[in-house]
């Protein structure tokens, strides 16, 4: 098969399966009543809990919003109706305006039931926020959005005490990866809503780029989720942690910042450090998919679910390949793309109700059969499917 039927046939299949989840989240989620989403969605659709998780609200805004600005298809009042009332419900219920913090997880109405000590229901609402304003315009949306970017920035690179977090003597102070790699997701959608705005942050992107190369560790070998702030290894099983998910997400982050700015030694090491290596050492090759954890040493992690089969880090392995693939043409990237989209095409999919499961086993079979709860809603994988639907369309034209 030449390679143009290859890419019009994943074309295909993911702009399929990315109409079946926005469609599940479309007919299942929303709260008319209260606004927000539902996201604790069972196989068929049915609520299963009503209890609202904060980062799925943000992110659902976004989603739709994106695809509204997007996706001709999409550019609809209902999906920017629902856009809009998760935003509201986000500016009401969710944020703190004493303290800018948000809730992990509120009642279906409203109510705060837990807050997390860690800034990122604080993230998806600035990215949530950011992208309604581009939706619709309203300045409001758009005030919103950069309160909480300062305030996230202060938090996250000059002081956290207002995130909560206690200071223990024992506790080791530890740079974790997913802290710049947010960050530098948040400038790309800043700048997205506003270019002008890229200058009062002149200089983050590329503090964030070098405490992601803080993660390189062991000659170059390894990447590890959690380093000392000055990049050095820490002891014990924290500090031989890694997330073969999270750096493979970096990866297309950092690539597509080294494209941007013409860095080709930044681009090697985007693809070689973040993508090639964690890929391999991750990739079960006895029955497929990517490990959830990994001991750098080989001891067994202690996470109870380290050799499990998640949604997302499979994801954003379909993402990083195929971004791999535009900016080189190197045709490995491409044989590496089709490796999980057949693995994740073939387990992860529900041909009867659409949206994908999110855990499977070591085996491969699914352990949860929900299709939303505290950490999974309309954001992994109606976002990975749409950016390779816009890649491969790239491809096909060029």
């Amino acid at each position: 098969m030449s390679v143009k039927s290859r890419l019009s046939e994943f074309l295909e299949k993911c702009e399929r399966e990315r109409d079946r989840a926005v469609d599940f989240w479309l007919q299942h989620s929303h709260d008319t009543e209260h606004g927000g989403f539902y996201v604790c969605l069972d196989r068929d659709g049915k609520i299963y809990d009503d209890t609202k998780y904060c980062w799925l609200q943000g992110r659902q805004v976004w989603m739709y919003c994106r695809l509204y600005n997007e996706v001709e298809k999409y550019h609809r009042q209902d999906v920017l109706q629902a856009a809009i009332a998760g935003g509201e419900f986000l500016m009401k219920h969710v944020k703190d305006p004493a303290t800018m913090k948000c809730s992990f997880a509120v009642t279906r109405d409203g109510r705060t039931v837990k807050v997390q000590r860690q800034p990122f229901s604080e993230v998806f609402y600035f990215l949530g926020l950011s992208e309604l304003h581009r939706a619709t315009g309203e300045a409001k949306y758009r005030e919103e959005a950069l309160k909480m970017m300062d305030q996230l920035v202060h938090w996250m690179t000059v002081d956290d005490t207002g995130l909560g977090r206690p200071k223990w003597p024992g506790a080791p102070d530890t740079d974790n990866m997913a802290v710049p790699m947010m960050l530098m997701c948040m400038m790309d959608q800043l700048e997205l809503m506003d270019p002008a705005l890229s200058d009062k942050y002149a200089g983050l992107a590329e503090r964030c780029v070098q405490q992601l190369l803080l993660h390189i560790q062991r000659d170059g070998t390894v990447i590890l989720e959690q380093v000392s702030p000055d990049g050095q290894e820490l002891p014990g099983c924290l500090g031989r942690l890694q997330n073969p998910g999270h750096a493979i997400e970096c990866s297309w982050f950092l690539l597509q910042y080294a494209v941007k700015h013409n860095r080709p030694d930044l681009k090697k090491m985007a693809i070689h450090n973040f993508l090639l290596q964690p890929f391999e050492s991750g990739w079960d090759e006895k029955h497929g998919g990517l490990f959830y954890f990994l001991d750098v040493d080989g001891y067994s992690p202690t996470q109870l679910e380290w050799n499990m089969k998640l949604w997302w880090p499979h994801n954003e392995a379909l993402i990083a390949f195929l971004v791999a693939y535009k900016e080189t043409k190197d045709e490995t990237m491409l044989e590496k793309f089709a490796q999980v989209f057949d693995y994740t095409f073939s387990h992860f999919v529900d041909p009867d109700h659409g949206e994908w499961y999110g855990y499977l086993s070591q085996q491969g079979e699914v352990t949860q059969r929900f299709k939303g709860g505290p950490y999974k809603g309309c954001f992994h994988v109606p976002r990975c499917l749409h950016m390779c639907t816009q890649i491969l369309r790239e491809l096909l034209t060029t």
